[in-house]
This record gives structure tokens, sequence and C-alpha cells, in this order.
């Protein structure tokens, strides 16, 4: 949407580049002023967001401002000089900014997308601090993805010596969680498995 946006300004603002368009300066104050009040409002309390939708809608807020204070700008300076090529020039200004951000953020939705490991995480990290935990013996199938670009979900098989009792197995699963909320790791799913039992996964690589 912020490129179909940015690119529909561009082909609004260039064509007027060469033939400037006369605008209402008062009017355009009057609503510009409204913009920023409303969508200023909005991009303040998504400002705090760590997530990459949070982002993603927080830089439309603020392409939303900065088109309106572009507006009020180019419209206080049309009511005192005739330059009315003063807002395809901002307007194109706002559409590379935008664009621009949308191309830094695009790499990592892509990345979540296709379920990609989070770059602030190495698997090979997260395979020592299985290792070191008492009582795993061996790993296989881990795979560690992210749902929003903050909360980070693992899945493994962690290979254990013999059967033991199910509280026993508890206590093992609170302590591999609680080792890998170290790497950010919130959601944590399990499959214990003997080192005689045979899992049709075991050969799978780490994702």
């Amino acid at each position: 949407m912020l490129i179909l946006g940015s690119a529909f300004i561009l082909s609004a603002a260039l064509p007027r580049l060469l033939q400037p368009q006369h605008s209402d300066p008062k009017g355009m104050i009057l609503l510009a002023l409204l913009g920023i009040l409303v969508n200023g409002a909005a991009a303040f309390r998504l400002k705090k967001g760590n997530t990459i939708n949070e982002r993603v809608v927080s830089l439309h807020l603020l392409e939303d401002v900065l088109g309106w204070a572009a507006i009020l700008i180019g419209a206080v300076v049309m009511s005192f000089v005739e330059l009315p090529i003063i807002d395809p020039i901002m307007s194109i200004a706002i559409a590379c900014y935008v664009l621009f951000n949308v191309y830094k953020n695009i790499k990592q939705s892509f990345r979540i997308i296709l379920q990609g490991t989070p770059q602030e995480v190495s698997i090979n990290e997260v395979g020592e601090i299985l290792n070191a935990i008492t009582g795993v013996e061996n790993m296989h199938d881990l795979h560690l993805w992210s749902i929003d670009g903050n909360y980070n979900v693992l899945t493994v098989h962690i290979v254990i010596k013999k059967a033991v009792s199910m509280p026993e197995l508890s206590l093992l699963k609170n302590e591999i969680r609680k080792a890998l909320q170290s790497k950010n790791i919130e959601h944590v799913t399990i499959e214990f498995e003997t080192e005689d039992e045979h899992c049709s996964f075991e050969k799978c690589s780490c994702t």
C-alpha cells in the first residue's frame, strides 16, 4: 500500500512540475492542520511499537503527517508568494522519503513471511545453549522463526538418554524455556525422544 500510494503521488506530482496548477491556500491550511492533528496523534500512539506491523503502520501514519505538513508549508508560502510549483516539489520529496523507508523494512517483512531465522538470533548459539543443559543428550529438527519480527518461535526434538517420569520432563522443559528466553525466544515447542527411539525427522537440517 505504501509503494502504491507513493507511486500515485509521484505520477500526479511529476507532470505538475512542468505545468503547475493553482490551489486555494486558505482551504489547504485548514485541512492541513486537521490532518496533522489527527494523524500525528495516531502516529504518537504507535511510536514505541516494536513489531514490524507497528513500524509499518507508524510509517504510513508518518507519511500522512509529512504530507499534511508539506501542504501546510506550501499553502503558507503560496499565501504570500505566487509559487504553485512548491506543491509538487514537496509531494515528490515525501514520496521518495517513504519509498526509502519501505525499502529498509521490506527485507525483514519477507524474512517473516517466508519464516526465515531472525537475524538477531544465531541457530548455532541456540544449539550450544540446549546442549549445555543437563539431561539433553542431543537434538534435531530445530526450527526457529518469528511471528512479527519481535515474537520468536522455536520447535525442536530433544533426545534424552532414557525414559523419565512426566514431572522430570516438566522440569527439563521449564529449564529449556528459561534458558532460551535470553535469546528472546518466547514460544518453545519440544518433543522428547530417547536415544534408541527412531525419528523420521532426525536427519532434517535446522532452519
